[in-house]
């Protein structure tokens, strides 16, 4: 699952994490669409464009022990 958007990210990280630590990733395919402050906005936005399941929000974190693998499901709790 989320194969190519895992391999984008990892290809891109050091970048991502000089830019946008701590901040949440829209990634769809080979494509960064959005950054956002928190997943909640992430998926939000992303959802006016892309069907839920077609894309990955990704924790800019400083370390790789520090990622969380999240899966989400259509349900958003405020």
């Amino acid at each position: 699952m989320f194969e190519l958007e895992n391999k984008y990210y990892n290809e891109h990280k050091e970048e991502y994490r000089k830019k946008y630590l701590g901040k949440h990733l829209v990634i769809h395919g080979n494509e960064l669409k959005g950054v956002y402050d928190n997943d909640g906005d992430a998926f939000n936005e992303a959802i006016k464009t892309m069907k839920p399941g077609t894309f990955m929000i990704k924790i800019v974190t400083a370390t790789d022990e520090e990622e969380i693998q999240r899966f989400m499901s259509r349900v958003y709790v405020k």
